[in-house]
């Protein structure tokens, strides 16, 4: 017989013999088994973690779904990262975790708005179970795609992935750590950063800071952005506010973009140069096209790595407008794919013009240009845990607040009819 028949049909004798609202609960634990059935179906699944399966020895940790013949479950513990890092504060268990009996897969746990500031839970697996797992994934020549299912309360940081930002930056919250570590940064989902509410995903190749600056900032952001909605808000509610984050990485590609329900979207970050953060992948830009100019340019710092330089590919104009022009000198704004940038054209003694001057004035967020690998720790030691919920990070903030209904981690970039299709689950 048909699943969704057999549903319909039990309702219907349901209503007829007034049984309790429990037993209606069928109806949507059999589309929860479907839902399920369609993520764990999907060419390159890692994990899944769906916070229905647990380990049945008596711990009840929540395991993922993993592909048939896979030794790992990537069970998760919970653990309070203020605790371990600082010496602070209690420790977390799972009743931390508040449940809820709905969502793509008829579970959610909640991450909560804690008010003590030395209690940051998050649920994770420790790098000593996941370190060159199929979880683990790193290096040159590799993809991902993470897609995490979820109501947002508040907050734009992580939702989940392999994301130690570290615990070494000199800063006031870090005045009394026990245990400083460098960053562990491999790939991540976020809930916005830049962009509140946005799907962003976040990659590093060296698991520390970019551009010269002290945090990780290849990062996309999607162009649609998720309300927010009280994680206490009434059941009829809570059904219908689901959203679908997902974030790739197409190493063929070179880019790193985030979908919100199934939609990417182009995002674009006009004048750079005054968007805090962004204004040092500015002036990665600028470093490295002065580094190719003959000679010392006007504000080249040649002690700039190069390795830090970022220069997207500008073969062919998008589009060119002349901003202005008179018989010495043009200046004309053209966007490529990833940059918009103003060039200024001066007449030289032959009577050509030439470029004397550029700036880069607009910068695409989504996709986000992203040339290199993913950081590849040389052992257990130098990797970062997979976290759910949270982030070991210095500031300690509170981070995303709301209900995660689902987890899914896979080893290439889905198209955008598979997270179309991922996001349609929601419903």
């Amino acid at each position: 017989m048909n699943p969704r028949f057999a549903t319909t049909l039990t309702l219907a004798i349901a209503a007829t013999l007034h049984v309790t609202p429990a037993f209606e609960n069928l109806a949507s634990a059999t589309d929860a088994e479907q839902n399920r059935a369609v993520v764990k179906d999907l060419p390159g699944l890692v994990a899944f973690w769906d916070f229905s399966l647990r380990e049945t020895d008596g711990s009840g940790r929540f395991i993922a779904h993993v592909p048939p013949g896979t030794d790992h479950d990537y069970a998760l513990d919970a653990a309070n990262y203020v605790r371990e890092y600082w010496g602070e504060g209690r420790e977390a268990t799972y009743d931390d975790f508040p449940q809820l009996s709905s969502g793509p897969f008829n579970a959610a746990i909640r991450i909560r708005k804690e008010s003590d500031p030395n209690f940051r839970p998050f649920l994770y697996v420790p790098r000593s179970r996941l370190h060159d797992t199929p979880l683990d994934i790193k290096g040159e020549d590799q993809s991902v795609t993470v897609v995490v299912w979820a109501i947002r309360e508040s907050g734009n940081h992580a939702l989940a992935g392999i994301w130690h930002e570290g615990t070494d930056l000199k800063q006031s919250s870090t005045a009394t750590i026990k245990k400083v570590e460098r960053g562990q940064r491999q790939y991540a989902l976020f809930a916005g950063l830049n962009q509140p509410g946005s799907a962003c995903g976040h990659v590093s190749e060296n698991g520390a800071s970019s551009f010269l600056n002290k945090y990780a900032l290849h990062k996309c952001n999607s162009l649609g952005q998720s309300p927010t909605v009280s994680a206490d808000a009434p059941a009829e509610q809570l059904a219908a506010s689901w959203q679908c984050f997902a974030m790739t990485f197409n190493h063929q590609a070179n880019e790193l973009t985030g979908w919100l329900n199934g939609i990417a979207g182009d995002r674009w970050l006009k004048n750079p140069a005054s968007a805090g953060l962004i204004s040092y992948a500015r002036n990665a830009y600028l470093q490295g096209h002065y580094a190719r100019t003959p000679g010392l340019q006007p504000g080249e710092d040649i002690n700039f790595p190069s390795s830090q330089t970022y220069n997207p590919p500008e073969d062919t104009a998008l589009e060119v407008e002349t901003v202005s022009d008179s018989e010495n000198e043009r200046i004309e704004k053209r966007r490529y794919r990833y940059t918009e940038i103003l060039v200024t054209l001066t007449k030289d003694s032959s009577g050509e013009f030439v470029e004397t001057d550029r700036d880069l004035v607009g910068l695409s967020l989504n996709p986000w240009w992203y040339p290199h690998g993913i950081y590849s720790p040389g052992n257990a030691e130098e990797g970062g845990p997979f976290t759910i919920g949270r982030v070991i990070h210095s500031s300690r903030s509170v981070g995303f607040t709301g209900w995660i209904g689902g987890v899914s981690v896979f080893n290439r970039a889905l198209s955008a009819e598979e997270l179309k299709a991922l996001s349609e689950l929601r419903h």
